[in-house]
């Protein structure tokens, strides 16, 4: 019972956090708002084309894909924890990200779309990114499952290893991918790569969210494993359990997860190391619980760190993957000293 109290309680906090970067970034930018102009315009009370236009076309979708980024990057990193049982592992770390970035990116290039493409809400080639990212993303997850096996067992010093190796090959891909395109595209596929969602729009809403909403429950009714997972392999077996075919499908869900979110994103690191580990220190280490405390936790700073990319450099505007970066940098030191101690 206290668990449960404790439990819900935390989600109303997160809740509550949520909410408030929520009103900061939907009323404050270059065009700033009252609340009670935002409730107005959401209500369709006295509507003003002003705030309709700032509000559903430019920060309401910006905030609904970051929530739907930060959700999707905190299950898929709670998953890649639990699999690996590395407290470490997270997908920008592994390169899955990267992977899914690179494949991407060859997507633009191979199909000619011009940068307008990537902003413009075009059908086709927003809906068919996470599907190539899919590929990209389950190719580098292949990759890291069989280079980083020691004596028929996943080893975990060797998982960051080639995780790192990965993460560095599909990025240099990436890069000389998109070396071949022509400026103005090198430009916005370059801001893109590095984590960026200011032209967010809805139809990015709509190619992300089947992927976040399906395989997130797909995930979320497995996650009892994760706990089994923490055990010796031969425990698990021991318990009709089928080790590596659940592996697999968590990975691969996972992965789906993280290509949506980079198909629309780019890459953007360290959600998938942080949140976790908060949600861990909030409510124990059962991932049924776990699990929708990550995903509050990764919308809430993705939210919060979109508002700061967006307000502390106007008029000019810093990529979120940067201040996800100088937020996550130091706390994975931290995690990295602590582990060794």
């Amino acid at each position: 019972m206290l668990r449960t109290n404790r439990f819900l309680l935390t989600l109303f906090v997160i809740f509550l956090l949520t909410f408030g970067a929520f009103y900061l970034h939907i009323t404050n930018g270059s065009f700033d708002m009252s609340i009670w102009d935002v409730i107005k315009t959401l209500l369709r009370i006295d509507p003003n084309p002003k705030h309709d236009l700032v509000i559903f076309e430019f920060r309401l979708p910006r905030i609904v894909i970051a929530m739907l980024i930060g959700i999707g990057l905190g299950i898929a990193g709670t998953v890649m924890q639990g699999v690996t049982r590395n407290g470490l592992a997270d997908p920008g770390i592994l390169g899955i990200n990267a992977g899914a970035g690179a494949s991407i990116v060859l997507f633009l290039l191979l199909f000619q779309m011009k940068a307008k493409h990537i902003t413009d809400g075009s059908w086709t080639s927003t809906m068919m990114m996470p599907l190539f990212g899919f590929v990209g993303g389950a190719l580098a997850a292949a990759l890291i499952l069989i280079f980083s096996r020691k004596n028929g067992r996943m080893d975990m010093q060797r998982l960051i290893l080639t995780g790192i190796s990965i993460n560095s090959g599909f990025g240099a891909l990436s890069m000389y991918i998109s070396l071949k395109m022509n400026p103005q595209d090198f430009e916005m596929a370059a801001v893109w790569m590095v984590g960026s969602i200011y032209n967010a729009n809805w139809v990015f809403v709509l190619s992300m969210l089947p992927w976040i909403v399906i395989l997130s429950v797909i995930i979320y009714r497995k996650s009892h494993l994760l706990d089994y997972f923490q055990l010796e392999e031969g425990t698990v077996t021991s318990l009709g359990i089928s080790v590596e075919k659940e592996k697999i499908i968590l990975i691969l869900c996972s992965v789906g997860l993280i290509s949506a979110c980079v198909s629309v994103s780019g890459s953007i690191g360290f959600i998938g190391l942080m949140a976790p580990h908060i949600a861990r220190s909030l409510v124990g280490l059962r991932h049924r619980l776990i699990m929708p405390v990550s995903a509050g936790v990764g919308m809430f700073l993705l939210i919060i760190s979109d508002y700061i990319s967006k307000t502390v450099f106007e008029p000019s505007e810093l990529p979120v993957g940067i201040v996800v970066s100088i937020i996550g940098i130091p706390y994975f030191l931290y995690l990295l000293v602590k582990s060794k101690a």
